[in-house]
């Protein structure tokens, strides 16, 4: 009587710990976190210029999938290819954006990528 007593209670104990700690499972993807638009010229351009317009890359004349990443109206031009490809992790090829780079260009991105 005594094991089954004990077996209640530690099933009763884990089912709330469960569902105690499922409500604080984030489930929030926006990019943005709560934060203003980004700047493309202060925020999304210095990350481009790094990492994105090199030889190779996306550098004026680039042919590379949507081409040069030079300025404001070739990256927004782009920024329908480049979303995903940012989101997915699969640009820039030759290096890994940190989390907070990556949502810097998908929050300009889904706020309309103002040229601002």
């Amino acid at each position: 009587m005594r094991a089954l007593l004990l077996k209640s209670i530690l099933a009763a104990a884990c089912t709330i710990t469960l569902f105690a700690c499922s409500k604080n499972t984030p489930t929030n993807t926006d990019p943005c976190n709560g934060t203003s638009a980004r700047s493309f010229a202060t925020d999304v351009n210095p990350i481009i210029q790094t990492y994105c317009n090199k030889a190779g890359c996306h550098a004026p004349g680039s042919v590379n999938g949507p081409g040069s990443l030079t300025n404001y109206a070739e990256v927004f031009g782009a920024r329908t290819v480049i979303r995903p490809a940012i989101a997915s992790g699969l640009m820039p090829q030759d290096a890994t954006l940190t989390l907070a780079q990556r949502n810097i260009i998908l929050c300009w991105i889904d706020s309309g990528a103002p040229n601002n």
